[in-house]
């Protein structure tokens, strides 16, 4: 009988990777056009909350142009996507600090199969991105009547 020693943290390696594929399997990205991922430089933050009309999903986007915010929904899946961009005047500076990413970002969420996409309200005030999108309706019953033989 061979003797094994014993090592505490062999399977923590197991675990990250068991980790890893958890949160791959949760968030899938959504790929290019080219079947690739696309390069992401920032996630903006988003609060997501419903009221009586509908739910809403504000997304803090300080420094971007409204013209540079792209929203799509396909396949029950909304995606907003844009970019901010530097800012020219200030590519010769030394900075002490730089903590303001600047680059392309995107987020996606899935939609209930009975959103229509063309009901879903968008605006952009003061650098944040408002969406609203209104309840679904209720499938409405039909009574189907089955003649009996």
């Amino acid at each position: 009988m061979a003797i094994i020693k014993w090592d505490p943290f062999g399977n923590i390696a197991t675990l990250q990777d068991r980790i890893n594929k958890l949160f791959e399997d949760s968030f899938p990205q959504q790929l290019a056009d080219d079947g690739t991922f696309p390069p992401c430089a920032w996630t903006p933050h988003v609060d997501i909350y419903e009221n009586e009309t509908g739910f809403f999903i504000e997304v803090d986007l300080p420094g971007v142009r409204k013209e540079d915010v792209i929203i799509e929904v396909k396949n029950n899946v909304m995606t907003i996507s844009g970019q901010r961009e530097k800012d020219p005047a200030h590519e010769s500076a030394n900075y002490y600090r730089r903590e303001r990413i600047c680059g392309r970002f995107y987020r996606t969420f899935s939609l209930h199969a009975m959103i229509a996409p063309e009901d879903i309200k968008a605006k952009f005030k003061n650098g944040v991105l408002t969406i609203e999108i209104p309840r679904p309706q209720p499938d409405p019953t039909r009574q189907i009547s089955v003649d009996i033989e």
